[in-house]
């Protein structure tokens, strides 16, 4: 890290939202390569770019008062993992929010690991930032894993009612109702993967962006994770087989409708063909488009 290039050595996941991701941080974390700060989304290039509110001082404390303070139990808490956390929710509610912050939350980790930040907001952030993130960095590494966009566009829905508590609009909606509510711009921005493609591929190296499919991290996960390996340039890790097998941030149960991909069919075609324009291979098990 230098002062010309205070991010380091950075690993970005940026999405897309309800593809896995989640999954992949819990498995990956415990890589001596992977540097992880208690929080995981740390939003911070959001903020810079596009939304000042994601990391407003309400926001903060919010986060250091559910996800650490809450968390302390007197008598199964880890005292040196407590002591970390509170170190490391001293430099995030510290301020002012510029690169020196965001390089700050990384202080404790190895000189040769990565600063590693999943977040799915990254995905949106305009092409002039990927150019601006790479300059500022000795080496970086950006993940996107796309998923079949009508089966996560679905999931995204689920979880976003059952996050704030509507899961019963799920059996009240029907066609119209869900198409109006998939159009919002944080569901529907999620879909565009072309546009987020083109965008990164614009500005980063072939050997900064490695896409992954949702699909093919479930369907053969050894394999997959060792490809995830090479690109980051690390050696092969161990990871917990019940890391492996289990299910993080699940949406409520609830079968998609059949008549819910028709409600997209135009779009999600387009989408496709715009991913396979772009060079990739789609997998065989994705949707259908005529």
């Amino acid at each position: 890290m230098t002062q010309d290039r205070p991010f380091g050595l950075l690993f970005l996941s940026v999405g897309a939202s309800k593809s896995g991701t989640t999954w992949l941080y819990s498995v990956i974390e415990s890589h001596p390569k992977l540097h992880f700060t208690p929080e995981k989304e740390l939003h911070y290039f959001h903020y810079k770019y596009a939304n000042k509110e994601i990391l407003s001082h309400e926001r903060r404390l919010r986060n250091a008062k559910t996800r650490v303070l809450e968390r302390i139990d007197p008598v199964r808490s880890n005292i040196l993992q407590v002591r970390r956390k509170l170190q490391f929710m001293n430099a995030y509610l510290d301020d002012p929010l510029d690169d020196t912050w965001y390089a700050n939350l990384f202080l404790d980790k190895p000189l040769d690991a990565y600063s590693c930040d999943f977040s799915n907001f990254y995905a949106l952030l305009p092409q002039n930032a990927w150019a601006e993130i790479a300059e500022k960095c000795e080496k970086l590494k950006v993940l996107f894993t796309m998923r079949d966009p009508i089966e996560r566009l679905w999931s995204h829905i689920k979880f976003h009612l059952q996050m704030t508590q509507q899961t019963d609009m799920l059996a009240k909606w029907g066609p119209r109702e869900f198409r109006e509510f998939a159009q919002r711009p944080f569901i529907w921005d999620n879909c565009e993967y072309g546009k987020i493609l083109r965008k990164m591929k614009a500005e980063l190296d072939t050997n900064m962006l490695y896409i992954q499919f949702y699909e093919d991290l479930f369907a053969d996960t050894g394999s997959a994770l060792t490809k995830l390996e090479t690109f980051l340039e690390i050696e092969p890790g161990t990871y917990p087989e019940e890391k492996i097998k289990k299910t993080v941030n699940s949406s409520v149960n609830r079968t998609m409708p059949d008549y819910f991909p028709d409600i997209f069919k135009l779009e999600m075609s387009r989408i496709a063909r715009e991913v396979e324009d772009l060079g990739y291979r789609l997998p065989t098990c994705w949707h259908v488009w005529d």
